[in-house]
């Protein structure tokens, strides 16, 4: 998707994100914190900020693909399964189809390949094993583009703001652009507090290759790209790519004829600032939650501050900045965390469960580690959401409770009289060591295929 093609455009991470060196532990994988769309909802924006974008329409069904084709009326169509991942036309359907990206020559075509897309899943090198499926396509207009270009806003930190991004060499993999001829990269960042100049523009237009008499056209298309990129709270807008069309018409003949050739932006990527959910509802609202990590759908639905990670202990806490510290103290004793879970300060006992829920949908996680520090979050609502979770989800797996401040001599009693096998801990340090090696050892019962059973002290 645009942020890892960005990464690799504007040379590299942070040394947060960077890859690790020899003494450094492994860098964890976890989710991305933004809003994408699917490329007909991206070109529907970029069609009412009145930017040149092809004719087309979605479909939802086999007959309604081969409605909405007889609808267009172009000989030559387009239909592109909508799944958000890189990588569609390379991609393979469950079912054997090769390439999401289909030309066709009929509305009958077109309904023939919708069939063998929609509701089912597509494989690309992005989606992994688990594959994304597809429940609509869209449909559109075959154009003939002349020359392609790459063109990309994002937000940059090493620019400090956002940055414009563009190459003559569009429709490729701009990666492997970056990595093989990186010169060809144009970066031309942008003072926020003044906003792009049409200056700008046309400087980064030239030194992408546009023919003169298309320098203006493509300079304006790149402010109006700008000014969705603001309006919409963008952390980024992808073209890929942005052409110079000739209508259906070669390039010799069309100069032949004097007909003037025109820029369109074929394809669209845009991701969105999931902090600006809250002034950008429109946007929110055409979210696709069959796209993403169920997980992600129900920490919303939940009102819980949930990112996935790829380690075996599961955290619960109120605070982010205590969920940081405790994620970092697990790392410190050789754990690893499987996420960052934040109940936030008013939590009830049904969001500490389905905070349990959301942690021990990760078959991964072997030991829970709740680190609460109660300030107006009461440490009593914790431990009866906790003795709530574990009897109702009848958890196996090792809990260990460090709780501290506003009743916490009420949870520890609440936790001390029930049955269930929860291990309570004062220090933090101390309850670090003890999930670190309560998680190694059931990884190793599960191994030799035992059970295990957990008492104090460990």
């Amino acid at each position: 998707r645009p942020n890892s093609a960005s990464k690799h455009v504007l040379g590299g991470t942070s040394g947060l994100l960077g890859s690790a060196g020899p003494q450094q532990h492994p860098v964890q994988q976890q989710q991305r914190r933004s809003l994408s769309l699917h490329e007909y909802m991206s070109i529907g924006l970029l069609k009412e900020s009145g930017i040149s974008v092809p004719a087309g329409m979605v479909a939802n069904t086999p007959e309604e693909a081969y409605s909405v084709a007889k609808q267009i009326g172009s000989k030559d169509l387009v239909v592109k399964a909508q799944v958000l991942a890189g990588g569609r036309g390379k991609g393979t359907f469950e079912g054997g189809l090769r390439g999401g990206v289909k030309i066709v020559y009929s509305p009958e075509e077109a309904r023939d390949i919708s069939s063998q897309m929609l509701g089912k899943k597509l494989y690309t090198k992005q989606t992994g094993e688990q594959g994304r499926i597809c429940n609509q396509v869209f449909i559109c207009e075959r154009r003939y583009p002349r020359r392609e270009y790459y063109f990309a806003i994002t937000m940059s930190r090493s620019y400090q703001g956002p940055v414009l991004i563009g190459s003559s060499h569009g429709g490729v993999n701009i990666e492997d652009v970056a990595v093989e001829n990186p010169d060809a990269i144009i970066k031309e960042p942008i003072d926020i507090m003044e906003g792009i100049k049409m200056e700008q523009a046309i400087k980064v237009a030239q030194k992408m290759g546009f023919p003169p008499a298309l320098v203006n056209e493509a300079a304006e298309n790149m402010i109006k790209l700008y000014d969705v990129f603001i309006k919409y709270d963008a952390s980024m807008v992808e073209i890929n790519p942005m052409v110079e069309d000739s209508s259906g018409i070669g390039g010799l003949l069309s100069r032949a004829l004097s007909i003037s050739l025109t820029l369109m932006c074929m394809d669209a990527k845009i991701n969105f600032d999931s902090n600006a959910a809250y002034r950008q509802q429109k946007v929110f609202n055409m979210r696709d939650w069959s796209q993403e990590d169920p997980r992600d759908h129900q920490a919303a639905k939940a009102d819980l501050n949930y990112i996935g990670l790829d380690g075996t202990i599961g955290c619960l806490v109120n605070g982010a900045g205590l969920a940081m510290a405790t994620m970092d103290i697990i790392k410190l004793h050789g754990g690893t965390p499987a996420n960052f879970l934040d109940v936030g300060g008013g939590a009830t006992a049904h969001q500490v469960t389905e905070a349990f829920k959301l942690i021990t949908s990760d078959k991964k996680v072997q030991a829970i580690l709740v680190n609460i520090f109660g300030g107006i979050m009461r440490c009593d609502i914790i431990a009866q959401g906790i003795i709530m979770a574990v009897s109702d989800l009848e958890l196996k797996i090792p809990i260990v409770v460090r709780l501290q401040g506003t009743r916490v001599d009420d949870a520890k009693a609440l936790i001390a009289a029930s049955p269930l096998k929860i291990l309570a801990c004062d220090d933090l340090d101390e309850a670090a060591k003890m999930v670190v090696k309560l998680s190694e050892i059931v990884s190793l019962a599960k191994e030799a295929q035992v059970d295990v059973k957990f008492q104090l002290p460990i």
